[in-house]
């Protein structure tokens, strides 16, 4: 047996309208009126009532019977005529038109008291065109789906939400906003269209450990975490690289993962605590290779999402994913930015005096001719870089999973992909040498043991796992947030659906 809905009163220091909506929803139960009934006889979508009635002439009725369901969004009331605008979850909008003649005396007098904007709404009646054109459905009957208790924006004057309330609310910028309902469309059809090409490619899907006794394949700082069943502390993954290629170990030679990462670092624009990343391996590729990937897997990803690979800003400004992508290496673009020779060989007191003439901040407990080398090329480069761009060729000192170049002493093969001024995505040739592994893996552990909370550390697992031999491999790392970031011009926040936001002092 159901339970008995209780009335339970609004606070009184509740605003106005949810007070007085409190009381409808109070007043319908009492009298035995479903609020929230288990469901409507729904017969028809909004968008199948418009696409099977797509040229109504005005004034024209059909015969045709439809139940619809959606979510008011206007409401005009008369005297012996009612209308109300319904939306549905993909922004379809249709009339639905409430007459004396056809609901009756009594049910035309409780639509007037009893809906608001925000509701719910059933409607069954006969699809009809206004006099001035509008595709209605002529009610005979109507019944709440569900009562709102808080108004929404106003949706016909213009009414803005601040992007603090979009954020917070995303639940009534997706009603109010169709922006927002793009951006949520937007996101899996990028998600099919990588996901495609990549089985177009033989790659296998695999899904990796989130909770990891270890934290490992990047150096950030990690979130901390209590099992209790083993009584022991875990980790929130911060990237799946060590597990991926355990898998190429494995024999596995084309894989990849997308799935959520998290770094309890700073939030901004570009960056959140939790965010979803792809990371791809193959077998027998290098940096080269994953370069002419990556580019293909945007490329493709912009006609797939956008139809187009020119994207068009908020602000109205273009610009192109198309063709090919320009290339610049770390040190040579920071030596012709300061106009002096900087090289893996520069010494840290000759880089620091260029951060201090820059303005540039250093954190000591992090500090090596690697990371002074890649703050001052931010500052001086990466900033500055719009149209998409490979940086090649970084700092040993920053880059623990990655083979040492070919032919340059001090640097490793890696690139990192900017468009617009930030990292969109980074690309290596691996290392799969357990004895240089090791070292760089203790390297990194005597960084940790003097203060850096951002330092690898020795995952005596992986490295027996690479004594089995991991094949000469290629990899990439590319954020799904930034890569909509890049195809919309929107922010981080606006890409996930759901960011992670501080809440409100109380």
């Amino acid at each position: 047996m159901s339970e008995t809905p209780q009335s339970t009163p609004a606070p009184d220091d509740a605003p106005e309208q949810i007070r007085v909506r409190r009381e409808k929803r109070d007043r319908l139960l009492a009298a035995g009126v479903e609020a929230y009934p288990v469901g409507v006889p729904r017969t028809h979508t909004i968008a199948q009532v418009r696409a099977d009635h797509p040229e109504l002439e005005p004034g024209q009725e059909t015969d045709d019977e439809v139940g619809v369901a959606g979510r008011v969004v206007f409401v005009r009331i008369g005297g012996k005529l009612c209308f109300a605008t319904l939306q549905d979850g993909e922004g379809n909008r249709l009339q639905a038109m409430f007459s004396l003649a056809a609901v009756g005396e009594e049910r035309l007098a409780a639509f007037k008291t009893d809906v608001d904007l925000g509701d719910h709404l059933f409607v069954h009646g006969r699809v009809i065109s206004s006099r001035r054109g509008e595709l209605s459905v002529l009610a005979d009957a109507w019944q709440l789906a569900a009562k709102s208790l808080r108004p929404l924006p106003n949706l016909f004057e213009g009414a803005e939400l601040s992007e603090e309330a979009r954020v917070r609310q995303r639940y009534v910028d997706l009603i109010v906003r169709p922006a927002a309902r793009q951006t949520a469309r937007q996101r899996p059809a990028l998600l099919r269209s990588l996901r495609d090409n990549f089985h177009r490619r033989d790659f296998i899907e695999i899904e990796t450990p989130m909770l990891q006794t270890q934290p490992g394949g990047a150096t950030a700082r990690p979130f901390i975490t209590h099992m209790n069943a083993f009584d022991m502390d875990l980790y929130l993954r911060i990237a799946p690289e060590l597990f991926l290629k355990r898998a190429l170990v494995g024999g596995i030679e084309r894989v990849f993962e997308i799935n959520r990462n998290f770094r309890n670092e700073g939030a901004d624009s570009t960056h959140s605590p939790e965010f979803a990343m792809l990371e791809a391996y193959e077998s027998y590729g290098d940096y080269d290779t994953m370069a002419a990937l990556t580019r293909d897997l945007v490329q493709t990803a912009a006609q797939d999402v956008l139809g187009t690979s020119v994207v068009v800003m908020p602000d109205g400004e273009e610009y192109e994913l198309g063709g090919e992508w320009a290339e610049l290496t770390m040190y040579g673009s920071l030596s012709e930015s300061l106009g002096e020779q900087i090289t893996p060989q520069t010494g840290l007191d000759a880089l620091q005096v260029y951060a201090d003439k820059l303005g540039i901040e250093t954190d000591p407990k992090r500090l090596s001719h690697g990371k002074l080398v890649e703050q001052l090329w931010e500052h001086q480069v990466g900033d500055h870089l719009f149209a998409p761009t490979f940086v090649r060729d970084f700092p040993v000192e920053t880059s623990p999973l990655v083979r040492d170049h070919r032919s340059i002493t001090g640097v490793v093969e890696k690139w990192d992909l900017y468009v617009r001024g930030f990292e969109l995505a980074t690309g290596y040739s691996e290392l799969v040498d357990p004895v240089i592994q090791r070292q760089r893996f203790e390297a990194q552990a005597l960084l940790a043991a003097a203060g850096d909370d951002e330092a690898m550390r020795v995952d005596e697992d992986f490295l027996m796992a690479v004594e089995y031999a991991l094949p000469p491999a290629g990899g990439i790392g590319l954020g799904i947030d930034r890569l909509l970031m890049a195809l919309t011009g929107l922010g981080i926040r606006e890409t996930i659906l759901f960011p992670l936001v501080k809440p409100l002092s109380s």
